[in-house]
């Protein structure tokens, strides 16, 4: 079958259409059906127990105060401290218990006969499947003492602090905001036990599993669980066939001409853009330590092998687990993003052999705005998170609190104006190819892929703090998977077509028809796919139907690109002893292998209703994002790195030991890591969610089992192999950078290392 760029080009952009409408009703849809807030809470005498201004204030709190990356809410978060849904839902059950056996047997739960305790159970069960919505919620006698000891058990907690969880003291800094907390989780945990207005399943489809509130994986699970597997199996037999019916022409070595790193012209706008190398080095090396540090934290809650009691310093307090995660996960996003965005103004001129005037002069402004919005924001977190930002600015120059989007509103604003600033210098320097080639050529699509990056990041000006928590994370979501399984997806295809390009072993067209054909697969599953994260968050019932189909189908670019991967692989074994691009390669072979581990089968596994009903927050999700996102993109970034720095080092200062070193390092490290720590303990965890309740499982009882233990510590050794290799690549950047070669005056014509042909086909 023969299939033109047009024709891809058109069923890319109609994918893309469809994608936005069906996430664009589904946004409405979710919008009008999020769990409400009562106006009030009362007791049985009609005494208010809380209001909906306490809870939005508990939602702020929840925010301001770091403490979605100390723990989780609906799932979502880390996994350090508990999930507040199922903890607050747990301790409700827990003195709703304790409250009857004094009331109708004068003893403790823990006294009662067997008999007894299943009747207790049986009347609080039965009181939590009665509770309905309404403006006005209704608590009995035995929720409202639940829900007044579950405000002092988190003014205990979370304000006068609990080092042996890990909690500093003043986390929250009063006991009014921490009982404002607490009414935020409490109502979370009504929402995880009421069921819809006309409905059969409460607003979490009855998650989490608490058996003991009625909490049980609804049919759905089971029945789309299967629908599931039955997709994939048919999608991937489509997929398969289709791609074998596609004439597209394979990279092939034969008969081509390797262009050698001496005989490549350097533009003063790539030597300005190897700069971003260095920067995205040092970021990487500060989130590695953290990530060791996080680590450890697991095993000493409040120390670090002892040496604040050495140095007087009490690291909980001022680096506690809640900030140094902030730091992690945005540290993680800002190095992968920083060495993109020196590889996407470094590459354009490598195609066209010139660049537009001033264009160093702009790429070194986009550097120092990139290094004051990572340092401002970064402040701003610390300073936001340890209560010195007070009144509206919490939110926009501090710390916004909400997982992977951590930073305030106006460093975000910031990125964005990065990503518009980068967009126009590739523009600028791509100006030549973009003016001969049709609007669905290579250039073009670099471009498009990294607009769709800018555009997906403004979901998250959609929503303030005021916001329902459901819907916040409904376009939270947007932003953090929709760039992962969309955007993110879509630039490595690109940008490993062009780096093929231009390195001759690509023709151009053959190019841009692969880059299409991936983008459909990923654009076609993975934006609608982002529904996986709506089933129990609070979101209407449909996204398990929906999330179950399209989150199944993800997995089958994610083949398609392993197999590219592969082939790419192949052409250079056989380019020859002297091909000069063997490292960068190994990086985008490495990229490729980890995003079908990570991303297909990881993401695959986790996603499936059943799975995930249980699963929802667990080390599993750990293993899956690591693999996914250092596997995946992490080493396509270095990749991109060590192929600049290929191109402008002086040769006889070239060398590839200590590369080499970081890239077994980091695979050896990440696999012990994923496959000897941190995926046992998650399915430990599963046991443990499985056999006695979804709060179980994230207790700090489970985490402090001595096989758990040992396991958090089988996890040294990859850890100090991924810090080690960050180490020995920080310092092979700064001696390269070094030895760089001298740049060139841009010629007028310019002398393109792989000028092809841009017509039709």
């Amino acid at each position: 079958m023969r299939v033109t760029r047009k024709h891809l080009a058109t069923a890319l952009v109609v994918a893309f259409v469809f994608n936005l409408v069906v996430m664009g009703a589904g946004a409405w849809y979710s919008t009008t059906n999020a769990p409400p807030i009562p106006q009030e809470v009362v007791g049985p005498d009609g005494e208010r127990i809380t209001t909906k201004d306490q809870v939005q204030a508990g939602k702020i709190v929840f925010q301001s105060d770091g403490l979605m990356n100390h723990g989780s809410i609906l799932g979502n978060g880390a996994y350090f401290g508990p999930d507040y849904t199922a903890d607050a839902l747990d301790l409700k059950l827990r003195h709703m218990r304790g409250y009857y056996a004094r009331e109708e047997y004068n003893r403790s739960y823990a006294n009662l006969s067997a008999g007894d305790r299943a009747a207790v159970n049986a009347t609080v069960q039965s009181e939590l499947a009665g509770s309905e919505a309404g403006s006005v919620v209704r608590y009995s006698a035995a929720e409202a003492y639940a829900h007044q000891q579950v405000r002092q058990e988190y003014v205990e907690r979370y304000h006068e602090g609990e080092p042996h969880r890990g909690v500093p003291a003043d986390m929250i800094d009063s006991e009014k905001r921490a009982r404002q907390f607490a009414d935020f989780a409490m109502w979370t945990a009504w929402v995880a036990h009421t069921d819809r207005p006309g409905g059969e399943n409460s607003f979490t489809n009855e998650w989490p599993y608490a058996p003991g509130a009625g909490n049980q994986p609804p049919a759905s699970a089971m029945t789309w669980s299967v629908i599931a597997m039955v997709l994939l199996v048919a999608g991937a037999g489509a997929g398969i066939w289709l791609y074998r019916a596609v004439d597209l022409t394979e990279p092939e070595s034969e008969g081509v001409s390797i262009p050698d790193p001496d005989d490549v012209t350097i533009l003063p706008s790539q030597i300005a853009a190897t700069r971003f190398v260095a920067i995205g080095a040092l970021l990487f090396m500060m989130q590695v330590l953290l990530g060791g540090l996080l680590a450890h934290f697991y095993i000493e809650r409040d120390a670090f092998f002892g040496l604040g009691e050495i140095f007087g310093f009490e690291i909980l307090q001022w680096l506690p687990f809640a900030l140094a995660k902030t730091w992690h996960i945005d540290l993680g996003i800002l190095w992968i993003a920083t060495l993109w965005l020196g590889a996407g103004i470094f590459l354009p001129a490598l195609l066209t052999g010139d660049e537009p005037s001033n264009q160093a002069r702009y790429v070194n402004g986009l550097l120092v705005a990139l290094v004051v919005v990572t340092v401002g924001g970064l402040a701003g977190i610390w300073l936001g998170a340890q209560g010195y930002i007070d009144g509206a600015l919490w939110w926009i120059v501090g710390n916004e609190g909400l997982e992977y989007l951590e930073v305030g509103r106006l460093w975000q604003v910031g990125l964005l104006a990065g990503f518009g600033v980068w967009a126009v210098l590739v523009w600028r320097g791509f100006r030549p190819l973009l003016r001969r080639e049709q609007p669905f050529g290579l250039a073009h699509m670099i471009l498009y892929a990294g607009g769709s990056i800018a555009l997906l990041f403004c979901a998250g000006f959609l929503y303030t703090p005021q916001t329902n928590i459901v819907v916040t994370e409904f376009w939270r979501w947007w932003v953090v998977h929709m760039w992962v399984e969309g955007a993110f997806e879509f630039f490595i295809v690109a940008i490993v077509g062009l780096v093929l390009v231009s390195m001759n072993l690509l023709r151009t067209k053959s190019a841009e028809k692969a880059v299409m054909f991936q983008a459909l697969f990923v654009m076609g599953t993975g934006v609608i796919g982002v529904s996986h994260h709506y089933w129990w968050v609070g979101q209407p019932d449909i996204w398990v139907p929906v999330g179950s189909a399209f989150s199944t189908l993800e997995l089958i670019p994610l083949v398609f690109i392993l197999y590219e991967a592969l082939g790419q692989y192949r052409v250079m074994a056989t380019s020859g002893e002297g091909f000069p691009y063997t490292l960068p390669f190994m990086f985008i072979v490495a990229s490729g292998v980890w995003n079908f581990v990570g991303a297909g089968v990881l993401g695959f596994f986790i996603n499936l209703p059943l799975i995930n009903y249980y699963e929802h927050g667990t080390y599993l999700t750990v293993g899956h994002a690591h693999a996914a996102m250092f596997g995946a993109f992490g080493f396509l970034a270095i990749g991109m790195a060590v192929y600049m720095l290929r191109l402008t080092t002086r040769s006889g200062a070239w060398s590839t030991r200590r590369l080499r070193w970081s890239f077994w390092l980091w695979n050896l490290g990440l696999a012990l890591m994923v496959f000897v720590s941190v995926l046992p303990v998650g399915f430990l965890q599963l046991e443990a969610v499985f056999t006695a309740g979804y709060d179980a499982g994230r207790s700090l009882a489970f985490y402090e089992q001595p096989i758990v233990q040992t396991l958090f510590w089988a996890r040294l050794p990859g850890d100090t192999m991924i810090i080690l290799g960050t180490a020995i690549f920080g310092y092979d950047v700064v001696a390269k950078l070094r030895d760089q070669t001298g740049a060139e005056t841009p010629s007028e014509e310019g002398q393109p290392i792989a000028d092809r042909v841009l017509g039709d086909d």
